[in-house]
């Protein structure tokens, strides 16, 4: 049996990639479009992605659902809610792709940083061909610690942490075909 979080089904690009479903993602996207179709601050961005999340709780018959599904619900909701002019403006992306620093690091093992530096590039690298847009590297802190041996942060915690930071600064910036893409790193 597969236990889901919040017991919201995954959500499915077209390219086949799963995502969980996530408020905040949703949220943003609903914000954007009203503030592109001339409603900054629109009174009505909380209740409709509660209803949506709540929509998607309902549907646990289902482990995942079309990306494409969801954005359609989402436009049809804005017209039955008398908001048409704000459909045109929601074009969500995917939700972010979160990669763990601190997981990237122990599946390193023993190889430590050289290991870990590899890892990370063909992470990276599988999920710019994937056609992520929104790619978010988290633990940061946590894998710099676990690669230095450390339980406390030192100089050395420093000069690696920005190293990490540039190496992907670099991988990133080396692919000159991505049309866009956003990446945070904490």
């Amino acid at each position: 049996m597969v236990s889901f979080k919040e017991e919201f089904p995954y959500l499915r690009t077209e390219s086949g990639q799963l995502f969980e479903f996530n408020r905040d993602w949703l949220y943003a996207a609903i914000t954007r479009a009203a503030d592109e179709a001339g409603y900054p601050s629109w009174w009505l961005t909380d209740h409709l992605t509660e209803s949506i999340a709540f929509y998607l709780r309902l549907r646990n018959d289902e482990n995942v659902v079309a990306f494409s599904q969801l954005s359609q619900t989402v436009r049809y909701v804005l017209k039955v809610i008398g908001y048409k002019e704000i459909v045109p403006h929601f074009t969500p992306s995917p939700p972010p792709i979160s990669i763990s620093l601190v997981d990237v690091a122990h599946q390193a093992g023993t190889g430590y940083e050289l290991a870990f530096f590899d890892l990370l590039e063909k992470r990276i690298n599988t999920l710019i061909e994937t056609g992520v847009d929104n790619l978010q590297l988290c633990s940061l802190q946590s894998c710099v610690k676990h690669l230095r041996g450390v339980k406390t942060w030192t100089r050395a915690c420093d000069a690696l942490r920005a190293e990490i930071v540039c190496f992907v600064r670099e991988k990133l910036t080396s692919k000159t075909d991505l049309p866009r893409l956003d990446c945070s790193l904490r």
